[in-house]
């Protein structure tokens, strides 16, 4: 498939910039693959859409504070830091800019008790640094580092609580799953008072996220590894509710690649820690979850692709002229979609 089978043209307007007050006031699209209805509804209405003895699994993973400034040593040139993933207490993979003023061995002040080192680096900005100690065990590091909103976004949120889902727990993330931040405490408990039984997974959303497809054919894009856990209790209560015929709702692409990833050759789920890099693309066929949350998508993204290939490419069209037309908030923080 050609990249620009994934171009749309988006509004400006409609980019997000900031999070709504009341998280599940978003509004929610409703998308039936088997009619191509589409509804209009508002995010705390997805119980509506929900049976007793259905499966609901989300991401609990939690997005770092992991962008910062610090000073090299030998000039005090300024070197902006977006740590990616954690290779041990002290040593991470990271995006470093501009790493043209950064050499392999040079070292950088970060606060006065933590300094790094270039250990590593490539022409992508890709780098290995290492660390004197954890710097998350540093007061005054955790005091300087941020989290690392999306580009598209211009200004940092005034609550830094608003790029977190309310369930995240696992750190490990340099991006939000941002299907999943929708949700309030309250919802969720009314989503369990119904009978549906909520799951989870945890996927490190990694550096791919920043990274655009940057071929003209789709399936030379290689996908960047991403840590994954899918723990024994949500493997089976996934197979339980798809072998007695309940629906498996997959809360973001996160979740769904997750699943995706842990399918055995019965089309059962399987529990299982690791990482995967998984690229899901039209055509595809699913066996880990009946129904899928998600908010719209960047043009020519590997997300979008999924969707894509979920909904079938004609219906994903349909639902973003509708979404465009009707004035959708998108990205990060706009409006979700349920795909049914």
């Amino acid at each position: 498939m050609n990249i620009q089978d994934f171009d749309y043209e988006l509004p400006q307007g409609l980019i997000a910039q900031t999070p709504l007050g009341q998280r599940d006031l978003a509004r929610l699209m409703v998308v039936d693959r088997a009619t191509g209805a589409i509804e209009h509804a508002l995010f705390r209405d997805l119980c509506s859409y929900l049976r007793p003895h259905d499966v609901m699994v989300v991401n609990d993973t939690r997005v770092n504070e992991a962008s910062f400034s610090c000073r090299k040593d030998s000039t005090g040139a300024s070197i902006d830091v977006l740590l990616t993933k954690r290779c041990s207490p002290t040593r991470f993979q990271a995006l470093v800019k501009p790493l043209k003023r950064l050499h392999k061995g040079e070292t950088c002040t970060v606060t006065s008790d933590v300094s790094l080192r270039l250990l590593e680096r490539n022409d992508d900005g890709d780098a290995i640094l290492e660390f004197s100690r954890d710097p998350y065990a540093s007061e005054k590091f955790r005091a300087l580092a941020r989290i690392q909103i999306p580009p598209y976004i211009k200004q940092f949120p005034d609550d830094p609580g608003a790029y977190q889902t309310v369930y995240a727990r696992e750190p490990g993330s340099v991006a939000a799953p941002t299907a999943g931040l929708h949700f309030t405490l309250e919802l969720l408990a009314r989503i369990r008072d119904l009978g549906i039984d909520i799951q989870h997974v945890t996927l490190d959303v990694g550096l791919g996220t920043f990274q655009p497809v940057r071929v003209d054919t789709v399936e030379d894009h290689h996908m960047h590894a991403e840590r994954f856990t899918l723990p024994e209790e949500t493997a089976k209560a996934v197979n339980a509710a798809r072998a007695n015929h309940a629906a498996v709702t997959a809360i973001g692409t996160t979740v769904a690649r997750t699943l995706e990833s842990c399918i055995n050759p019965d089309g059962t789920v399987r529990a299982g820690s690791g990482e995967t890099s998984i690229f899901i693309y039209p055509p595809y066929t699913f066996h880990g979850f009946d129904h899928l949350v998600t908010n719209f998508h960047l043009p020519k993204s590997t997300l979008l692709m999924l969707v894509g290939a979920f909904m079938s490419m004609e219906l994903m069209w349909k639902a973003y002229r509708e979404a465009i037309g009707q004035r959708y908030r998108f990205f990060s923080f706009g409006d979700a979609m349920l795909i049914l």
